[in-house]
């Protein structure tokens, strides 16, 4: 497992994926073992906002908190909250992904960022990416994804229309070229 680690690296949704779920998306791992996959996509947005977290977890937060965008993490627990984030910081329950970025669900880093003293950094997105032992391995070989290292500019910095071209640009591939058809050019 240790040779094809995928933790830290994006896994890029083919053309040819049709899953509403996954259909254009960029996925950022944070973690894979022999347990299984679990990342968060990068490049949806939800029509949630802030200012809805945040009054369901009853925090007050400044109007440019407010007015942020929720992301839509993945199709599994579409219920819970997670925070993808950089500096790592010291917060009550996080999964640091490498030495800059780390994945947090505690709500002490949400009353941080409603405060204005929380990380750089971040993505609040709602729901998860998940795959059993083996099943990412499969889609790979299935041609589904592409995967590559990650990069934190395309995670925080990138416009998120922009997010999965840019991932694949990583590869050298121009997405709008590939044929749906898989083993066809």
């Amino acid at each position: 497992m240790s040779d094809n680690n995928l933790t830290n690296h994006f896994i890029i949704a083919m053309p040819s994926l049709m899953d509403e779920n996954f259909s254009q998306a960029v996925t950022y791992i944070c973690e894979h073992d022999a347990n299984g996959t679990f990342g968060i996509i990068i490049n949806r947005k939800s029509d949630i906002k802030m200012k809805d977290v945040m009054a369901q977890m009853k925090i007050p937060c400044s109007e440019s908190v407010a007015k942020e965008s929720v992301y839509i993490g993945g199709p599994v627990q579409e219920n819970r909250g997670f925070i993808l984030h950089r500096p790592v910081g010291r917060w009550d329950s996080s999964l640091v992904v490498n030495e800059s970025i780390a994945l947090t669900t505690s709500k002490d880093i949400l009353q941080a960022i409603a405060e204005g003293s929380g990380p750089n950094d971040t993505i609040v997105a709602l729901g998860y990416a998940g795959w059993g032992p083996g099943q990412l391995e499969n889609e790979l070989a299935a041609n589904a994804w592409l995967s590559c290292p990650a990069e934190e500019q395309i995670i925080f910095e990138t416009p998120v229309e922009d997010r999965w071209q840019a991932a694949a640009d990583l590869l050298g591939v121009n997405l709008s070229l590939m044929s749906n058809d898989p083993g066809h050019a």
